[in-house]
């Protein structure tokens, strides 16, 4: 008996190994994935001041630094199977802090490991219909993006600027027939990234029509930002809390031709009048909200494999808001800019392109310097970056 139990045993370990090998080999195996940009520029004001504390530079996002400056090394890690995926893309340099502006609050608002997070986001394909992601992922609002490889104009638009950069929370893309999807998400307050601070949420939507000559996409986001104020000691006679956000995005961009490219870019967000506590209490504050409309054209021709030549026009006004370092404001607190921004791709092999860029922008108030530092309406510059991709 006890030799019959021996071998019993004896064949069972030996097919232990051969089972296991068995299952790993049955396992769903994955793909790892490398990609990444490297990007630098050369920025000058052609009318106004350079150097010293006047230097000055259109209060859009990114492309702000004098002479040559860095971008960003951005490093993205993909790792999929056909049911499940995860992406941790990481970004370092002038661009990329500015891009995750919101993200270093674990570390009390210095500088420490989570500000070289852009995403990081897990995903489940929970049908070939439904995806739902989870973590952190750039905004699905607007027609530019944080990384300059997807942008045909290398400076940012202040639609892009003053519009989410990023979201942390849970999102369901569904797609609900050939050129028709919807997509559905619940977010901590915008560019929180971290964690939820404040214990509010935002919720966003995107409507999406895409065809073989482009994409349509109605994006919808809103929710409290900042939460509200609570009565206690630990409040001073004078803090204030905003309303609730909302803002609406159409993005649409279409191929006329092989060479020739239009897109339209145009938001409106309102924040309501909010809360203020006054030595005992807190109260509504009355009046009107706060926000800003904006509306952009793209035009793009490419006449050969190697050079493209593209225009911006942008129309960006604010009302009722704060934002005098943006635009220049009268005495209500309304101000707008019209920024024309001409740029050049010219494609030096499959992974180095040059961007040479001329911008002109122009206010009804006197917000720029003239290089005798009288004040002005407008300002023009010029930049030229170079950006490489792999």
């Amino acid at each position: 008996m006890k030799k019959r139990i021996l071998t019993v045993l004896f064949l069972f370990f030996s097919l232990v190994p051969f089972l296991h090998s068995q299952e790993v080999e049955q396992k769903e195996e994955g793909t790892l994935t490398l990609s990444g940009s490297v990007d630098a520029y050369f920025r000058s004001n052609l009318n106004g001041p350079n150097s010293g504390d006047n230097f000055q530079a259109p209060a859009s996002s990114f492309a702000n630094l004098p002479g040559f400056s860095l971008g960003m090394a951005n490093i993205i890690a993909t790792y999929q199977t056909k049911k499940v995926g995860a992406v941790v893309d990481l970004v370092f340099g002038p661009r990329g802090e500015d891009a995750v502006f919101g993200s270093p609050l674990y570390s009390g608002g210095m500088a420490g490991s989570s500000q070289m997070v852009n995403q990081l986001y897990v995903y489940w394909n929970v049908s070939d219909k439904v995806t739902l992601t989870m973590g952190n992922f750039n905004t699905f609002l607007g027609y530019e993006v944080i990384s300059p490889t997807a942008n045909f104009h290398y400076s940012t638009s202040y639609m892009f600027s003053y519009g989410p950069f990023s979201h942390t929370g849970l999102k369901a893309n569904i797609k609900l027939s050939e050129n028709w999807s919807l997509l559905g998400a619940v977010m901590n307050p915008t560019d929180m990234t971290e964690f939820n601070l404040n214990g509010t949420y935002t919720f966003g939507g995107q409507l999406a029509y895409s065809t073989a000559a482009g994409n349509t996409y109605l994006n919808v986001v809103y929710g409290d930002q900042d939460g509200k104020l609570n009565n206690g000691d630990d409040l001073v006679t004078g803090a204030t809390s905003l309303g609730k956000t909302f803002q609406i995005d159409l993005t649409t961009g279409v191929d006329i031709n092989p060479a020739f490219y239009v897109g339209v870019n145009t938001t409106y967000q309102t924040i309501a009048p909010g809360e203020v506590f006054t030595q005992s209490e807190v109260q509504d504050v009355q009046g009107d909200g706060a926000g800003f409309f904006g509306l952009a054209g793209y035009l793009q021709a490419k006449p050969s494999d190697t050079f493209g030549i593209g225009f911006r026009g942008e129309y960006f006004s604010v009302f009722n808001t704060g934002l005098e370092e943006v635009v220049g404001l009268n005495s209500e607190g309304n101000g707008s800019v019209f920024a024309a921004t001409l740029s050049g791709n010219i494609q030096l092999g499959d992974n180095l392109k040059l961007i040479p860029e001329l911008r002109v922008d122009s206010m009804k108030e006197e917000f720029f310097l003239t290089k005798d530092l009288n004040g002005s309406k407008g300002l023009a510059s010029f930049l030229l970056a170079a950006v490489f991709s792999f």
